[in-house]
């Protein structure tokens, strides 16, 4: 019977090597994202966050004005003993 041995050291390295590759993964994409925002204005920012402001309070009065309506018609199931 022979035993197999788990060779530790190398799987502690290659999880090293995976750890420093998540973490500069990390970094690229909160590098990029960074550049991304501080590609705007100030006066775009504010105006972008208007724009979605508006257009959530546009949704929230549609489904209010949805919720409010009386429901008209529509299928009606009854049971068939």
């Amino acid at each position: 019977m022979s035993r197999h041995r788990i060779p530790w050291g190398s799987l502690c390295k290659l999880l090293g090597v995976a750890g420093l590759a998540g973490v500069a993964a990390t970094g690229v994409v909160a590098a990029r994202d960074e550049r991304r925002r501080r590609a705007y204005t100030p006066d775009e920012v504010r105006a972008r966050l208007q724009e979605r402001v508006a257009a959530a309070q546009d949704k929230a009065a549609q489904d209010k004005a949805a919720q409010d309506k009386p429901a008209q018609g529509g299928p009606h199931f009854h049971d068939r003993g």
